[in-house]
Formats: C-alpha cells, structure tokens, sequence
C-alpha cells in the first residue's frame, strides 16, 4: 500500500466510524420493529418471531393474545437469525472519498412452543411474556384434585409456587444430577412433603447417609413446618451400623432369601454342587432350630463339603460381618419391612465400610419388597447412587440379584402399589430396563454431551430444547417433566425443614491464609 494510500484511509476514518454508528442505528430500528408474533395450525404448538429485546427464554412463559381471549404459553426452541435488510451506500471523506456499499442484516429471535391449555389453530398472535401472575393461575388450575407436594418456585417465573401431583409417585421416577448440582438436598426436600402431605410408605436406599438425621428440625425451620414434622418423625425408622440398641442396622442371615444367601457365599448350586447341598443341610438344620453356634461347631469339626463351605465362609469373611444378628427372636431389617407401623425406613448404607456387606444390605431389602408383593402396600422405594444397585453391568452375584430385582418391580412393581425412584450422577451406568419404565423425570445441572443426549433420547415427551438446557442449570435448579406435573417446567427446591447427612467434607484447606 502507498504512503497515499494509507494517508486517505487515515483521512477517512472519522467518516467510517461515523457511517458505521449510523449502519447500527438503522439496524437496531428495523429490529425494533419486529412485531412479537406466533402462529399455530393445531392449536397446540406454535411458532413465532420476535425482537431481541424481549425477554425469551427456553422453558419460559408468554401470554398469546387469541381472536376468542388469550393463552398460555411456553417457549420450547428459541434461536438466532439473522435476514438480509437494505442495501446502504454512501461516500467517505465528506461525500469526496470513495464510494461503498454494503447491506445490513437484520437479527431476531425465532422458536417454537406449546399452548399450555386449549385453543384453536391462530395466526399473527401478538406474544408477550407472561405475567407471574398468570403462569400461578394456570398451575393452580391444572393441578388435581389430590394431595399436592409443594417443592419450591419456578425458576423462570419470579415468586410462581411449584406443586407436583402426589399422585404422580404411583409412577416410576429418574432423578438425576452430575456432582454439585444439588440433587440429595433436593432429593430431601421430595421426601420430606411426600411424608408431610401423602401417606405414602417409604423406603430409602442411603448410600452416603444423606437422610441419616431425617427425624432432626433444622433451627431455622418455621414454627408451624417444625410442629407438622415432629408428628411425622416419630415414624421415621433409620437403620445404621453405627446407631445402638433398636436403631442399629441388622440381618439375620436365615431370614434372608435363599438365592440371597447363596450370592452373599457365592455358591453356584451347579458348579459348587457339593458345598451348595452342605449349605442347603445346614439352612434345613437352622430351621429346625438348631443354633447358629452349634451349627459353627459342626462346621468346623466335619470334613468334606461342609468343612469345605465353612473355609469359604472365613475365607470370604463373611462370618465378622458387622450387620449379623444372631438372634433368632431378631428379625432386624427384613422384620422392620414387614411391620406396619411406621411411615418411611431409611436403610443407612453408608454407614457400612465393606462394600459386599452394603451390597448384600440393598440387595434383601429390594428382594423382600419384591417378594412381598402380594401384600398391595404401596411402597415408594428410593435407591440413591443406583448405578450400584442396579448397574447396566452388574459385577458380581449380589449385584446381578438387586439389579434383577429392580428389573422386575420396574416392570410390574405398579401393579403393586411398589414405585421406585432412582438416582444418580451417571446415567449411562443404569440398568436400561430400569429407567426405560420411569414415566417422571427430575434432570438437575448435566453438563456431559453424552449424558444429555443419552436422556434425551430416553425421555422423549420432553421436549428437546428443555433437556439441553440442563447444563445451564444452577444450584438447585432442575427440570421436572412426567405424570406429576401438567407440563415440563423449570423448579427451584425449597429449603429443607430437616437436618442434611453426609454433608460435603469443608474446603477449610483452600482458606485465605493470614497476610495473603
């Protein structure tokens, strides 16, 4: 380039910036001049363009103004776009430089959405966003007439109540979340209304003893929410290998199924065909009352198959198990299951250090729910972690069980009166028969690609737009679609009105140091 050349942009660059301020005045008036329009040709789902400066939002609300009154709506797809718009020229340096010309674009946003309601196919509907106010009345209009479970508030409508449909629970639920997200906060205050405003049973699967102080009011909670929650409390069973007296978690191993004790020694009865029969002669003897002790003894001083099993036994350590009660009279856990006196059992699995021993625990207790199926008493069974309890790929014998197990009440559990929810941080690890029969979902921050693609193929009558939206997700935030709610929305979880267990261990290491 010339010394010329460059001394007449120079020249010229005013004139450039102020042509260009002027470019971006007539682009942001055209696009002030979006009318907010949607149209719809069933009356369910719409489309619509509208100016940027609105306030859309995927999941979002907007009031549609319809030729017979008016609707609510919400935004499922929001995008981008951007048209060509007029063509300006003009000369630089005052009208004496060189000539240009160049055409503008013209952004605005574009979506779908679905009519909240009923109505009838409309074009060229004026779309605002809806007032707080009105998203609340629709709610309340199409909640059941049934117990409701209020969770906390919109996080998309400022101040709007969340109640999800107790009877949406008859149905099998996924509760999901990555680390961080919230999800056993928030999986305790789910709890906590199902116990205050239902009469639901309730059974916990507490890997990380997450409901270990559910019977303990936090000091903050109001005086009416404390007062309503004591009278519940006192229903509320928690088994923990680290409690004493009644408290404490227990089996006794002959009140365990048979296939259970077989997977807890690993026998296989056709490949360990000789000490799989000494073990059935020795389950025989015990019930016709035979002590546990003398049948130790007998072990110990016989050869062959019996000799041969007892070696397993110590060799598996199965015999310095700490959750064993020898007690005929001591039913344990498996007798709590049986009784009828209490509201909600949470089993403390994470109060046990070996990991067969926690196995063995999650596996009799969805063993005897299953196998007392027959009985009808509707049962809510909470597995949390359950890529452990039911994994995709089970690892050993105990887990092939429970994984059997929630197999079949995933399946036929409904007919019952069991309904399961299961939890986790990883969803993919999941037994696919399991989830596959979950009609709710309750999806917190997921921020892996997979893991989202994966759930929104899984869960389908979701619309696609709102699963995506999960990585954006805050603290406590989630999506909740399914049979407890009338549309897929956005909640933010309440506070608790009980004591979280197995709170994160303080990042006390990472204080500020004094002097820094």
């Amino acid at each position: 380039m010339s010394d010329e050349s460059s001394e007449a942009l120079a020249a010229a660059a005013p004139d450039v910036r102020t042509e260009f301020e002027t470019a971006m005045g007539i682009k942001r008036s055209l696009e002030e001049q979006i009318s907010p329009l949607a149209t719809s040709l069933d009356g369910r789902s719409f489309s619509f363009r509208a100016p940027l400066g609105l306030d859309l939002q995927v999941g979002g609300y907007v009031h549609l103004d319809l030729p017979d009154g008016s609707a609510v709506g919400q935004i499922v797809d929001l995008r981008l776009t951007e048209q060509p718009g007029p063509e300006l020229s003009g000369f630089l340096t005052g009208g004496t430089g060189p000539e240009y010309r160049a055409r503008l674009t013209v952004s605005r946003a574009e979506g779908a959405g679905l009519v909240l309601g009923d109505s009838r196919p409309f074009h060229d509907a004026l779309l605002t966003p809806a007032d707080p106010s009105e998203v609340q009345e629709f709610l309340d209009a199409s909640r059941p007439d049934r117990a409701g479970l209020p969770i906390g508030e919109s996080a998309l409508a400022d101040g709007v109540r969340v109640v999800l449909d107790a009877g949406g629970f008859n149905r099998h639920t996924f509760f999901c979340g990555q680390s961080g997200s919230g999800k056993s906060y928030s999986l305790g205050v789910l709890v906590e209304q199902i116990l205050l405003e239902t009469d639901l049973r309730v059974v916990v699967l507490d890997p990380n003893s997450d409901l270990g102080r559910l019977r303990e009011v936090r000091h903050d909670t109001p005086a009416d929410d404390a007062a309503r929650w004591r009278s519940v409390a006192d229903r509320v069973l928690i088994r923990s290998a680290s409690a004493g007296g009644d408290d404490r978690l227990r089996l006794r191993f002959f009140e365990l199924g048979l296939r259970v004790q077989a997977a807890a020694t690993g026998l296989d009865p056709l490949t360990d065909r000789e000490e799989y029969g000494a073990f059935l002669d020795i389950v025989e003897q015990e019930s016709n009352g035979v002590a546990p002790e003398e049948l130790q003894k007998q072990l110990i001083a016989t050869d062959g198959p019996a000799r041969s099993f007892a070696t397993r036994a110590r060799n598996l350590g199965l015999l310095d198990w700490a959750i064993w009660t020898g007690d005929r009279s001591d039913r344990g856990l498996l007798g709590d299951l049986d009784r009828d006196d209490w509201r909600c059992l949470v089993v403390d699995l994470g109060s046990i250090a070996e990991p067969n021993e926690r196995a063995l625990v999650g596996t009799a207790v969805l063993d005897r729910l299953w196998e007392r199926r027959a009985d009808r008493r509707p049962v809510l069974i909470i597995v949390d972690e359950a890529h452990n309890v039911c994994p995709q790929h089970p690892g050993h014998a105990l887990q092939a069980l429970s994984t059997q197990a929630a197999v079949n009440i995933a399946a036929e559990g409904r007919k019952y009166g069991l309904s399961m929810l299961v939890a986790t941080q990883r969803p993919q690890k999941v037994h696919e028969n399991v989830l596959s029969q979950c009609d709710n979902l309750v999806l917190m921050r997921m921020s892996a690609p997979g893991d989202v693609a994966y759930l929104a193929d899984l869960f389908a009558f979701v619309p696609l737009g709102l699963t995506a939206r999960s990585g954006a997700l805050r603290l406590g935030e989630a999506l909740v679609a399914g049979k407890a709610v009338s549309h897929p929305l956005f909640v933010r979880f309440g506070r608790r009105i009980t004591e979280e267990g197995g709170a994160d261990v303080p990042v006390t290491w990472a204080a500020r140091r004094d002097g820094d």
